[in-house]
C-alpha cells in the first residue's frame, strides 16, 4: 500500500486502462470550441452533404418563362440570325434585353422592327406577333462604334478640309446643268435648321444626275435603299453604300445635293439633288449604320 500510495500521479499501473484515451487528430486550432475537421476524419456521408451543400445552384432563365405563352421568333441582327422562344406576354423592352442577352447589343443602342418601329411599353401580343415572326434589329455595339467610327470620322474632317478648297460642287459644271432646272415643284417641304427623323413615306419629287425624277425609300426590314425612277427601282443593301455625301445648294440652303458611293471612286457617285435638310442627317445615319439619337 505504501508503494502504491508513493507511486507518481501520471504512471498507470499495469493492467489497468484509461478511461478518455488521446485521440490524436490533424486538426487546426483556430481558437474556436468545435474546431473544423478534415473530411479524412468525418463519417463518409457528412463529408459527401457538405460538399452537395457547396455546390452554387445554377439557373438556365427557363424558371421565368414557365407556365407563359411562348412564340417562336427570328431574330436578324448584322447579318446573324436566332431562333427564340420568348413570353407572347412580355413588352417590347423586355424583348429588347432579350436581344442584348444574345447579341451584346445594349437597349439603347436597338432599333427594333417590326412592322414598323416595335414599342417598347406594348406587349408582342398586343402588337399582334405570331409564330415565325421576323425581328429587325439594326444598332452597332459601343465597342463596334469605339473601333469604326474613329478612324472614319477623322478621315471624313481630312475630306471636308480638302472640301473646303475646292469650288462648292453645286458650280460645277456637271451639277449645275440640273440645277438650273430649278426646284422642282413637287419637292417635300424642307424644314431649315431641322433635323427629323426618316419619313415613313418615300422621298420623293427629286432629280437625279440625268434630270429625271428619283424617289427614295428606305426599307428597314431589309436592310435596303430603294432608288427608284420611271423606268426601274434599284435595290441597294445598305452595306454595299461606301459614303455619303452632300452639300447645301447655293441659294437654297434649305435643300442639299446629296451622293451616294457604291463602288470605291467618285466615279460611282449616284447623285440625288433638292433633298430636304431635315433629313439629311437621318439619311447618312440609316446608310452608315449609325444610331438616330434624335
Amino acid at each position: 500500500m505504501a508503494a502504491a500510495a508513493g507511486a507518481p500521479d501520471d504512471v498507470e499501473e499495469p493492467g489497468m486502462e484509461t478511461d478518455n484515451p488521446k485521440l490524436q487528430l490533424n486538426c487546426v486550432e483556430t481558437g474556436e470550441e468545435n474546431p473544423v475537421l478534415p473530411k479524412s476524419v468525418l463519417p463518409p456521408d457528412q463529408a459527401r452533404g457538405d460538399t452537395a451543400s457547396a455546390q452554387p445552384s445554377v439557373s438556365n432563365g427557363d424558371e421565368a418563362e414557365a407556365g407563359k405563352e411562348l412564340v417562336d421568333l427570328k431574330i436578324i441582327w448584322n447579318k446573324n440570325k436566332y431562333d427564340v422562344k420568348f413570353p407572347l406576354d412580355n413588352t417590347g423592352a423586355e424583348l429588347k434585353q432579350k436581344i442584348h442577352s444574345i447579341t451584346g447589343l445594349p437597349p439603347a443602342m436597338q432599333k427594333v422592327m417590326f412592322k414598323g418601329l416595335l414599342p417598347e411599353e406594348k406587349t408582342l401580343r398586343e402588337i399582334r406577333v405570331t409564330s415565325g415572326a421576323k425581328i429587325m434589329v439594326v444598332g452597332s455595339t459601343i465597342n463596334d462604334v469605339l473601333a469604326v467610327n474613329t478612324p472614319k470620322d477623322s478621315a471624313q474632317q481630312e475630306s471636308k478640309s480638302e472640301e473646303n478648297k475646292k469650288e462648292p460642287l453645286c458650280r460645277q459644271k456637271q451639277h449645275r446643268k440640273v440645277l438650273d432646272k430649278g426646284k422642282p415643284e413637287d419637292v417635300m417641304p424642307s424644314v431649315k435648321g431641322a433635323q427629323e427623323r426618316l419619313p415613313t413615306v418615300p422621298l420623293s419629287g427629286m432629280y437625279n444626275k440625268t434630270g429625271g425624277k428619283v424617289r427614295l425609300t428606305f426599307k428597314l426590314e431589309q436592310d435596303q435603299l430603294w432608288i427608284g425612277t420611271k423606268e426601274r427601282t434599284e435595290k441597294l443593301p445598305m452595306g454595299s453604300i461606301k459614303n455619303v455625301v452632300s452639300e447645301p445648294i447655293e441659294g437654297h440652303e434649305d435643300y442639299h445635293m446629296m451622293a451616294f458611293q457604291l463602288g470605291p471612286t467618285e466615279a460611282s457617285y449616284y447623285w440625288v439633288y433638292w433633298v430636304p435638310t431635315q433629313y439629311v442627317d437621318a439619311i447618312k445615319d440609316t446608310v452608315l449604320g449609325k444610331w438616330q439619337y434624335f
